[in-house]
């Protein structure tokens, strides 16, 4: 699976952004949850949910009226790795 490598790097460069995916990383939380570690409004936090889901960061499920959010890990190691990738030959020269 391809992943947007661009968009990956773009979605990351905001730090609340990086919090939530701390965040998501231990365990799969639900807007209200996150809300909580934060000192900002639920758009806000929804906001910068939608960024992460967009670039393929952050999956969701819903149960019921409730959507949880997990981190994506494969997308983080995928952008990461084809990211470093792009260093591989200019070490060697």
């Amino acid at each position: 699976m391809e992943f947007d490598c661009q968009t990956f790097f773009k979605a990351v460069a905001d730090p609340t952004r990086i919090q939530i995916m701390k965040l998501i990383s231990k365990k799969e939380m639900c807007v209200s949850d996150i809300c909580k570690h934060f000192d900002m409004k639920q758009p806000s936090i929804s906001h910068h949910l939608n960024i992460l889901k967009n670039a393929r960061i952050v999956k969701n499920r819903k149960d019921g009226k409730e959507v949880y959010y997990s981190l994506n890990k494969i997308c983080v190691s995928s952008c990461c790795t084809d990211f470093m990738g792009n260093f591989e030959n200019v070490e060697k020269q």
